[in-house]
């Protein structure tokens, strides 16, 4: 069952978890509010340490408001993309061959057959896009596990509405979204070693954090750019 906390306009979900301190976020793009709060946690004290937080909270939903946004994508010609956290122009070709994208210095070209309609040019693109991470993760991965004495087991891509990545600690399992392809190779590697250390602490304990500042010390400038960046046109973090 779902506890939740209303805070005027504001509606706080509670999640119960065996974990030593309470954990507040605020999520993309709308501002929804979670609360992660020890299992004994009693409703009243949750309530008051959300109160305790409303101005902060109140700052961070119109951070995100005032966050810049992508406008949705057409994939059309002179339309701005991003790749790797630059801004590239998409230029469209038709011709009669298999679709295909190349990265330029300043543009990306993606081929298509001749009407071909936006719905199957955005899922050239999003093949694409899933491509340039295939390449980049596995080394990553690789680097880290001997970094962090772990084992992954797999990793996946996928659109994901609330984050940018997330573990599945007993089955050493990892997911990250696919949107990350937008965002800078450094902030990438980031997200992934936030989840790779989840296989040792599953937690946002103080451990955790200890084991962030000793592995990933600018973590936390690492979490503010990559959340200043523009969101996606959907909903999905």
């Amino acid at each position: 069952m779902t506890e939740t906390i209303s805070l005027g306009d504001i509606v706080i979900r509670i999640t119960r978890k065996a974990v030593r301190n309470v954990h507040l976020s605020v999520h993309p793009p709308e501002g929804d509010v979670t609360l992660v709060a020890p299992v004994n946690t009693r409703l009243d004290v949750a309530r008051a340490y959300a109160i305790s937080k409303l101005g902060w909270i109140r700052e961070r939903r119109q951070e995100l408001q005032d966050q810049a946004r992508e406008t949705p994508r057409q994939f059309i010609s002179r339309e701005s993309h991003y790749v790797w956290g630059r801004r590239y122009v998409l230029e469209v070709k038709h011709k009669d061959a298999k679709p295909s994208v190349l990265l330029q210095p300043k543009k990306i070209i993606l081929s298509v057959r001749p009407g071909t309609e936006a719905i199957k040019r955005a899922e050239i693109m999003y093949a694409w896009h899933r491509k340039l991470l295939h390449d980049l993760i596995p080394p990553l991965i690789q680097k880290w596990e001997a970094k962090l004495n772990v084992k992954v087991n797999a990793y996946y891509l996928q659109r994901m509405k609330t984050k940018w990545g997330s573990c599945t600690a007993q089955a050493r399992n990892i997911r990250l979204n696919t949107e990350l392809v937008k965002k800078p190779k450094d902030l990438v590697e980031y997200v992934l070693v936030h989840e790779m250390v989840h296989l040792i602490e599953p937690t946002h304990s103080e451990r955790f954090v200890a084991l962030l500042n000793q592995h990933c010390p600018g973590w936390r400038e690492a979490r503010a750019e990559l959340n200043e960046l523009p969101l996606g046109a959907e909903a999905w973090l």
